[in-house]
């Protein structure tokens, strides 16, 4: 295990995603106009009319990947959460329909349908990044760490 210290939370962002709009884009054009390094999702809720989520299917290396995509149908955003590391965000989130729900990597595509708030907050003094591990999986690292630790 690995940690890193930050000195705490800085702003904390309320974003609106209007209808129309990729939840992943959005969250990528904050971050840009923003300059914001280092952030944690704590919280959000939507609605998406498409999106697409990517898991695991396997539990050996290297990783075999699902991509799961929903078109023209109603989903729910139960929960979302993430690490933005040297001003590129990591997402996971658990979406519903009104029989199961599903949880994965958010991709590009989630579409909002009727709403969506997320909350952002800014870790102050980040000093961590994600580099491809010998799995070829993105780990975080410190940003002064010249190689990973497994």
């Amino acid at each position: 295990m690995r940690y890193y210290v930050s000195s705490g939370f800085g702003k904390v962002y309320t974003l609106r995603i209007n209808p129309g709009e990729d939840l992943l884009q959005e969250i990528e054009n904050f971050i840009e106009q923003t300059n914001l390094k280092y952030g944690a999702i704590l919280t959000g809720l939507a609605t998406f009319k498409e999106c697409t989520l990517h898991m695991v299917t396997t539990t050996g290396y290297p990783a075999v990947e699902h991509f799961e995509t929903w078109n023209d149908k109603p989903l729910e955003l139960s929960a979302i959460s993430g690490v933005i590391a040297d001003g590129v965000p990591h997402i996971h989130m658990v979406v519903s329909d009104k029989d199961y729900a599903y949880s994965g990597h958010c991709e590009p595509g989630c579409v909002v349908l009727y709403l969506c708030e997320i909350v952002i907050a800014e870790i102050i003094d980040g000093n961590f990044k994600r580099i491809k591990n010998e799995h070829g999986l993105n780990q975080l690292v410190g940003i002064n760490e010249d190689e990973i630790i497994l």
